[in-house]
């Protein structure tokens, strides 16, 4: 009979399981659920690919690879008469310092592809005069130039430049060779220059035409060094996720058959990794006592594209000392607390370990999974540039004096005897930037939108798929009354086949709904970086509380469709129904969830964070020649710090590929756990599935939960009851 209140308590929080003796596990026969959002998602994915074909036919990846000319060609692309032409020259660096250059991204002068920078100085009225200056010079002038015209001809038609400056390539461009000689700005080794027009200017003159000039391409710069350290470093950071991977694969194995030991292992083990990282800052932090410079703070240092810079201040190194602390002690504490709780999960473990050792075929799954992930990623990568690029190139009219058309579109083609040539003489239609007016073109940002949102939808759902594969193999293992022998021959295709064939719209719901949040969540970041600049606190106070709703909501709706999956795998009902049972489920069993299942999480994350710690440790001491045994060995990088970043991250992503096979397991266990003790009674016409660990595991917890209405072993009395109740059950 229930105690006092436990009717209010279950009529809150959904009717328990009863019990059912035809119930054996994974259902099998069952029907397909959430068509509607099935039939959805194919429709999606067909308008994602005819997206893709779209994109791909009107794209063009050369603008983002080759600068640009005046005339919109490609410098430097293969198979054009423009193949040996790979720089690209300005005619008047100068004006690039126009303000005019930060809105529109382009300098109002000629540019043109060349072969080679300018090597020095050379006015064109002092080429003129001499047949082989004039024919370097016009190396640098637009075709139709002939000894025979005259200089203002010449200069009229903006054929040539007035003057040609000692110029470097840089990001395939050429900005004029700036120096310093005795405190003055240098071009060519001389403080000034003739302009062409008979002036003498000074070279700072030049500073802020290439400032401008390359504000645009700086980030451009940073990205091409970053290239260039994974091009001399990619197989060492190859070697570092085969590192992760393999001693993720091995901590599995070993969990296998040494949980307890383990388990005890990785929380030792992480906490010393931790304290050697606050041992290694703090003797980073006493070392940098004195050296000159080490005392600015970030606040005076500013944005440095080198990031090696602020590992020479002495602010950076307390702030990771304090962080690392911070860490330790929580981590310290919890297990403080947790200390008795742990014990429990341990068993847990111990068993997930078990049903692993069954279904080993669930250790090789997250590689199917990731290889289904770099699909989506790829084809979202490849579609995003192929739309960035799709734009046809715009030409606007450039002028030096008053215009009525200044900045207004143009046709380069019929622009010398066009009507704004006429009214203004001294203007040339240049190329601008890439854009368009057509119907395909003002619905281009919709498009990317669409691109990302159905990226996060395919990212999603084949994260989901995995989740339900798992969860069904592990449940099949669970509900098996005699185990192994019980269980289908192999529990992952089997459960894959059903996730495939009856669950695909509710794979796709789920996904769907998390989808949504996340594209919100862009949504709002898009938002917060174009108000950026905006001075309204209240407005900023806003976004902040928007973005931080915004990400507790998606990780409940991920906790939320974790369950829900597991539910389907094993019941094989639609998406609502599964996620309400699960959280009643949950809900009639929060102690639990709260004190077991989740310190179970927390060990498992000790688990990754150990793995990310030990090979980031070893990424530092190679790539960062700090030991001496691998100074030769370790490539010469612009910023060690790429590498290692990317080898820290990808054994995450490898560890919790590993590890949530574990984490997969234990949430379904501990739901089967709940239902199983719902459904018997452990008594012999009733009795659990669970094997005796756990059984073991049940009894702990109830002892230790004090407010437990059942935190003693059944008398049998009690069991002799609830056999005749079954009796009478199965006879009605």
């Amino acid at each position: 009979m229930p105690e006092e209140g436990e009717g209010e308590f279950y009529g809150k929080n959904g009717e328990p399981r009863k019990y059912d003796p035809t119930f054996k596990g994974p259902i099998h026969k069952r029907g397909c659920t959430d068509i509607v959002c099935c039939i959805l998602f194919v429709i999606a994915i067909l308008g994602y690919i005819a997206v893709g074909i779209l994109a791909w036919s009107q794209g063009d990846p050369r603008k983002v690879i080759y600068p640009t000319d005046s005339r919109g060609q490609f410098c430097g692309q293969m198979g054009t008469p423009l193949a040996t032409k790979p720089l690209l020259f300005y005619f008047n660096i100068m004006k690039c310092a126009s303000p005019m250059v930060l809105l529109e991204f382009q300098c109002p002068t000629t540019q043109m592809c060349v072969a080679k920078c300018p090597e020095k100085f050379m006015t064109l009225i002092k080429a003129y005069s001499n047949k082989g200056d004039f024919n370097y010079y016009k190396t640098f002038c637009k075709e139709g130039v002939t000894n025979t015209m005259g200089i203002p001809e010449i200069l009229r038609l903006g054929l040539c430049p007035a003057m040609l400056t000692p110029s470097r390539p840089f990001t395939q461009r050429c900005f004029p060779a700036l120096g310093e000689k005795g405190g003055l700005i240098t071009v060519g080794n001389n403080s000034h220059f003739d302009d062409g027009s008979g002036k003498m200017r000074d070279a700072k003159d030049l500073i802020d035409g290439v400032k401008n000039a390359t504000v645009v391409i700086e980030a451009r710069q940073v990205v091409m060094k970053i290239f260039e350290d994974y091009t001399k470093s990619w197989y060492w950071i190859l070697l570092g996720l085969v590192i992760a991977m393999l001693t993720s694969l091995l901590f599995i194995v070993l969990l296998r058959f040494l949980a307890g030991i383990m388990v005890w292992v990785m929380i030792v083990l992480v906490i010393l990794v931790i304290a050697y990282g606050i041992f290694h800052c703090y003797m980073e932090y006493a070392a940098l006592k004195g050296e000159a410079g080490s005392d600015v703070t970030f606040q005076q240092l500013g944005f440095q594209t080198d990031f090696a810079v602020y590992l020479q201040i002495r602010q950076t190194w307390l702030a990771f000392m304090i962080i690392l602390a911070i860490v330790e002690v929580i981590i310290i504490l919890l297990l403080i607390f947790l200390r008795k709780r742990i014990l429990i999960a341990i068993a847990l473990i111990k068993e997930a370990s078990r049903t692993i050792g069954h279904v080993m075929c669930s250790l090789l799954y997250p590689l199917f999974t990731f290889v289904l992930l770099a699909m989506v990623i790829a084809y979202w990568a490849v579609t995003a540039v192929f739309l960035s690029t799709s734009n046809e190139p715009i030409y606007k009219v450039f002028n030096e004096t008053a215009c009525d058309h200044s900045r207004k579109t143009c046709e380069p083609a019929n622009y010398t005897t066009s009507l704004e040539k006429a009214q203004c003489p001294d203007s040339e239609c240049l190329f601008a930037f890439y854009g368009g007016e057509t119907v395909y073109h003002k619905y281009l940002i919709g498009l990317q939108f669409y691109n990302v949102f159905l990226f996060f939808w395919c990212a999603n759902f084949v994260t989901a798929l995995g989740q339900m594969t798992l969860a069904g193999a592990f449940a099949s293992y669970y509900w098996a009354f005699v185990k192994p022998d019980d269980m289908p021959a192999f529990p992952i295709f089997s459960s894959l086949g059903r996730s495939l064939r009856y669950h695909t719209g509710t794979l796709a719901f789920g996904s769907l709904i998390l989808s949504v949040i996340q594209l919100i969540r862009v949504l709002l970041e898009y938002l917060d970086h174009k108000l950026k600049d905006a001075q309204n606190k209240f407005a900023k106070f806003l976004f902040c509380c928007l973005k931080c709703c915004f990400w507790c909501l998606e990780k409940c709706v991920k906790f939320i469709n974790r369950n829900a999956y597991i539910m389907t795998a094993i019941y094989g009902n639609n998406f609502c129904t599964s996620a309400k049972n699960a959280f009643f489920l949950l809900m009639r069993n929060m102690i639990r969830v709260a004190v077991l299942d989740k310190v179970t999480d927390f060990l498992l994350f000790l688990g990754k964070l150990l793995i990310v710690g030990l090979v980031g440790i070893f990424a530092f001491f190679f790539f960062s020649g700090r030991v001496k045994a691998f100074e030769d060995t370790a490539p010469h990088l612009h910023y060690y710090w790429v590498p290692i970043l990317t080898v820290v991250v990808g054994s995450y992503l490898i560890a919790h590929g590993f590890f949530s096979v574990y984490a997969m397991c234990v949430d379904t266990l501990f739901l089967c756990f709940c239902e199983d003790l719902e459904r018997n009674d452990g008594s012999a016409s009733r009795p659990y599935y669970m094997s005796s660990t756990l059984h073991e595991i049940l009894w702990k917890d109830k002892a230790e939960d004090p407010s437990s209405s059942s935190a003693q072993q059944p008398d049998d009395e009690d069991v002799q009851l609830k056999q005749q109740q079954a009796q009478e059950e199965e006879a009605a």
